[in-house]
């Protein structure tokens, strides 16, 4: 699969200042913590998602039981400096990816994906996010105009979620009975 040059990905949300001299603390949504850890070029983008622009990580570490991180970036030396920063998500190029295992996948490559019903091939929906809780969960925002919910979270395991082909743009899924129907709007 041909990777799409300059592509972002999301590795956290800054969440606010810590402490008078600029720290800034990062709730993550990566599951690799080198990414807060090791100096060097991210990108900031605003709240709104117009802007991105880089900036230099001096130093971060993470915060023991908590998906949180705090990280110094290059010229923010105070707390107010570092409110500015507040509701900022910070970005790397997925060039700088790790490789995974054939049956792990990355956010971004799940957004947007088609999931199909695996025995009648009905379209059902989406992807639009995935939340680790315990297991990670798939949120479909579901096109079936006859539904009142609008998404359903569900269970990202082998049983239930069989086929991810991301070559075609399509996640094949086995819901258990119900399970549509108690989608969220």
């Amino acid at each position: 699969m041909e990777k799409n040059k300059n592509k972002w990905l999301e590795i956290g949300t800054i969440v606010g200042p810590r402490g008078l001299k600029g720290e800034l603390k990062v709730v993550s949504s990566t599951d690799f913590p080198e990414r807060f850890e090791k100096p060097g070029q991210r990108w900031l983008q605003s709240p709104n998602g117009r802007a991105t622009e880089p900036v230099e990580l001096m130093s971060g570490k993470g915060v023991a039981g908590k998906n949180i991180y705090i990280i110094r970036l290059e010229g923010i030396n105070n707390r107010n400096e570092a409110e500015t920063l507040r509701g900022y998500k910070l970005l790397i190029l997925d060039e700088t990816i790790p490789e995974l295992d054939e049956d792990e996948y990355h956010v971004s490559q799940l957004i947007d994906v088609e999931v199909y019903e695996q025995q009648t091939g009905k379209l059902i929906g989406t992807v639009v996010d995935l939340f680790t809780a315990g297991n990670d969960l798939l949120e479909i925002k579901l096109i079936d105009p006859e539904s009142k919910a609008k998404k359903v979270l569900i269970p990202f395991v082998y049983e239930i979620v069989p086929v991810v082909d991301l070559e075609n743009n399509r996640i094949e899924i086995n819901p258990p009975k119900g399970l549509l129907t108690l989608a969220h709007s």
